[in-house]
């Protein structure tokens, strides 16, 4: 995604979402992204993932031209297999789509960014509350990295959401 400055810089952040938990990952954010740089990210992806990039089975990415062929042979050699999502087809890929209007809603439309420095500090604190808390899921889906505290004694009608006989409610 492409994130333009308060200073009239445009600055890109290369991010993964795990489809399964609707984790993110901020790969890299640069000014200039090529075929080196984004190439290094996966790198660094693979490192940072250890045993756990064993469970992705495939990347969708665009076709844009900051990924090279190297950025696909990478992660071949660690048993991901690479997917292109067809040209200017944003419903190829609905899941990152979703995430990038997220970010812009949620953070990128309440706070001027200044440059690189400050992109990676507020969206790192962000996609870190964001992957811990997450206050948008429902309260049948508990976040990933804690259980879902239990109510004790509560029983709510599921009609009148009220606590007791739903008759007495009124």
């Amino acid at each position: 995604m492409h994130v333009d400055t308060a200073l009239l810089k445009r600055i890109y952040a290369l991010i993964l979402i795990e489809h399964g938990s609707r984790r993110v990952h901020l790969l890299r954010i640069i000014a200039n992204p090529d075929g080196a740089r984004t190439t290094q990210a996966a790198r660094n992806l693979l490192v940072d993932l250890e045993d756990h990039a064993n469970s992705f089975k495939f990347v969708i990415r665009h076709q844009g031209g900051q990924f090279a062929d190297t950025f696909d042979a990478i992660l071949a050699d660690a048993g991901i297999r690479v997917i292109k999502s067809p040209p200017q087809a944003p419903r190829a890929n609905a899941i990152c789509e979703r995430m990038i209007g997220t970010l812009r809603r949620e953070l990128l439309d309440r706070i001027l960014i200044l440059g690189e420095h400050h992109l990676r500090l507020v969206s790192t604190e962000f996609l870190a509350h964001y992957n811990a808390v997450r206050p948008h899921r429902s309260l049948a889906q508990s976040a990933p990295a804690k259980p879902r505290p239990r109510r004790q004694n509560q029983s709510t009608s599921p009609t009148t959401g009220y606590a007791g006989n739903p008759s007495s409610a009124a």
